[in-house]
């Protein structure tokens, strides 16, 4: 669209799906049994939490297995995930427990030890010995914070190590790298933070096809080291990987039995911890790790998971929003129209990074509980967000600005992956993040995430609730009238009758009278209840009907919503859109927050996001009524009331 640098194109995230285990599982079925009734000797823990605890079993997740590799080299992060003072012997209540981040929080997860089990042999995760269970007990634990085993099926690697650590996640692509690439991953690593790899697939076909190099596709791998070695008097940058399935390795230079190791110092290859076994990890050079793996998730740390001697510390900042379909669901950019009713977040960076003129942050746009929505059908959404320079005020941005002002910067993609996030070095500054989903109208919680080298503040500029109602004109006297207000007299003395007061009932037959002639506006007939509304915002003598001047008033205020009304019915159907309710009020006078508008438009727009006249006018009459009920109550002015039960209820009956 003009203006906009570039329309964003959705991508499609493969997920690294089932089948996804060394080989196809039998036909049988797991018998749930406790650690005791699987070997005499159970043990949590044997010795130290390592990669050999886990090896893949039947259930398709090895991206989750890969995390967990992952885990084990960062023994503070680990104890937090798994608390380290449980075991079978003293204090055995057949529970386990377990901690995971969740949206800005940990959650304690128990579990029992029942695993699944076929011939006394655990089917799915399981450690290379076979009495060690705590990496068993941890997939159950995962899998229940989930909703079941079922819902591990398939997903990113990245996915579990954010829940493992409440970090935030960067993608590489090896054919799209920095110059200092190695640099990253190794000051990654040694900052305690978490890697996956894994090779693309172009089709289904291709999952889990093993390459001639002995690698294999569509599989997630656990990135566990980087280091140097001196090999014929030259410097090799050298990377370890490990297969979740504990077997299957690398088979090219430097891999466990190849010519390589021959010529390298023994004492370096015991600094190396390089062996020959069959456990799945192995060494690679770095140029054949590019050559050969297409994408690298790098599991950055938050400071609350780092050690207090890591050097760099990130601060983090953190937003809880939504999008609800009818009025903050408003799709990407290439859907203007709707665009600029997304949750809109400010950014202020005010601290420029030590020695540049630029501030660094990652911004992490994180939908939740997808995978726990699974079982009824939902999928991953197709996420990701634009950052605009602030115009310069608090106030919501809206449409017109979008119109002729580019982004400053924006997540590489709009994708369906859990989370979407990106690293920028912009200016110190005030920016206004915009998160959304590719399509408008659908609806997601989300989880907005900064994490900024100095610090950042965020906050949504929901809009305050602000009522600017203009007073209505004092009365003239008759004879002071002009002519048209003379005409309006003879007109309600026509519909007023003898008592010269206008009850719902005739204010029912009239306005429907009018309305129904009314062009340019779609309207069902005005039921008793909204006219009994209407009489009950306007009489201020409390006798329930509208004397002339009370008539006069509404009336003026029922040509005006109708101006306004016929305004923002953008397309000319005589509707109006919900996602124009709120310029539309605004326009009345009346100003919403978020939170006030869903639930208008949840009580008045139609299945397609609509509003006809009748529900407007109800809608507007109603906010009315409530502020000027509130108004009369809030004596002293604080912005707050105090009511008892039998007041809310009569309040609430009345308005």
């Amino acid at each position: 669209p003009p203006g906009e640098d570039g329309s964003p194109e959705p991508l499609s995230h493969r997920t690294i799906s089932p089948p996804d285990s060394p080989a196809a599982p039998d036909q049988r079925t797991p018998t749930s049994r406790r650690a005791e009734e699987i070997v005499k000797d159970p043990e949590f823990i044997l010795g130290d939490a390592s990669r050999t605890d886990v090896c893949q079993g039947d259930l398709g997740d090895c991206w989750l297995l890969a995390a967990i590799a992952s885990l084990t080299l960062n023994e503070k992060v680990l104890h937090r995930v798994v608390p380290p003072d449980q075991s079978f012997g003293t204090g055995y209540a057949g529970i386990f427990h377990f901690q995971f981040w969740q949206h800005n929080e940990w959650v304690d997860v128990v579990v029992d030890d029942r695993l699944p089990t076929f011939r006394n042999r655990l089917v799915f995760l399981h450690s290379a010995d076979l009495n060690e269970f705590w990496s068993a007990l941890l997939e159950k634990a995962y899998a229940k914070l989930n909703g079941s085993y079922e819902a591990l099926k398939g997903g990113s690697t990245i996915e579990a190590m954010e829940d493992f650590t409440g970090g935030v996640s960067e993608v590489y692509e090896n054919k799209n790298i920095p110059k200092n690439y190695f640099e990253i991953m190794d000051k990654a690593l040694k900052r305690g933070s978490m890697l996956g790899c894994s090779i693309d697939i172009t089709n289904s076909a291709e999952t889990e096809a093993k390459t001639p190099q002995g690698l294999v596709k569509g599989h997630a791998y656990s990135v566990t080291g980087l280091n140097t070695v001196k090999y014929r008097g030259q410097t090799v940058q050298l990377i370890r990987v490990r297969n979740p399935w504990g077997q299957i390795e690398w088979n090219g230079p430097w891999s466990d039995n190849s010519s390589e190791w021959n010529s390298v110092d023994p004492a370096e290859r015991k600094r190396l911890c390089q062996t020959s076994l069959d456990d799945g990890e192995f060494w690679m050079t770095f140029e054949d790790f590019k050559k050969y793996f297409d994408k690298v998730e790098i599991c950055n740390l938050t400071p609350d998971a780092l050690d207090d001697d890591t050097e760099h510390k990130w601060e983090v900042t953190v937003h809880q929003g939504s999008w609800v379909r009818g009025s903050t669901a408003g799709g990407c950019r290439n859907f203007l129209d709707t665009f600029w009713t997304n949750p809109q977040i400010k950014l202020s960076l005010k601290e420029k990074d030590d020695g540049r003129n630029e501030c660094t942050f990652i911004a992490a746009l994180m939908q939740k509980n997808r995978r726990k929505l699974k079982k009824i059908g939902a999928d991953l959404l197709t996420i990701g967000y634009s950052i605009y320079q602030c115009p310069g005020n608090d106030s919501q941005i809206t449409k017109d600005f979008f119109k002729f002002n580019t982004s400053k910067a924006r997540s590489k993609t709009y994708i369906n992956l859990r989370e979407v996030s990106q690293r920028f070095k912009l200016p110190p500054g005030d920016y206004m993040i915009i998160p959304s989903a590719f399509e408008p109208h659908q609806e997601a919680d989300f989880c907005l995430r900064v994490f900024s080298e100095k610090k950042a503040d965020i906050k949504e500029i929901d809009g305050e609730i602000i009522v600017d109602i203009p007073d209505p004109p004092e009365p003239r006297p008759p004879h002071k009238e002009t002519e048209e207000e003379k005409q309006f007299r003879s007109l309600f003395e026509q519909i007023a009758g003898e008592d010269m007061e206008v009850n719902p009932q005739e204010l029912q037959y009239v306005l429907n009278a009018v309305l129904k002639r009314t062009k340019n506006i779609k309207v069902k007939e005005l039921s008793i209840l909204s006219c009994q509304n209407i009489v009950s915002l306007m009489d201020t003598s409390g006798n329930r009907k509208l004397g002339f001047e009370e008539f006069k008033i509404f009336w003026d205020k029922l040509k005006s919503w109708i101006g306004i009304f016929v305004q923002f019915d953008l397309d000319k159907t005589g509707t109006m859109s919900s996602y124009e309710l709120r310029l539309a009020l605004k326009a009345a006078g009346i100003q919403l927050n978020n939170i006030i508008l869903q639930l208008v438009v949840l009580r008045y727009a139609d299945d397609h996001y609509e509003i006809e006249f009748d529900d407007f006018l109800n809608c507007i009459i109603r906010l009315e009524n409530s502020f000027k009920i509130f108004k009369t109550l809030d004596e002293d002015k604080g912005n707050t009331i105090s009511v008892n039960q039998a007041e809310f209820i009569s309040l609430a009956m009345n308005i």
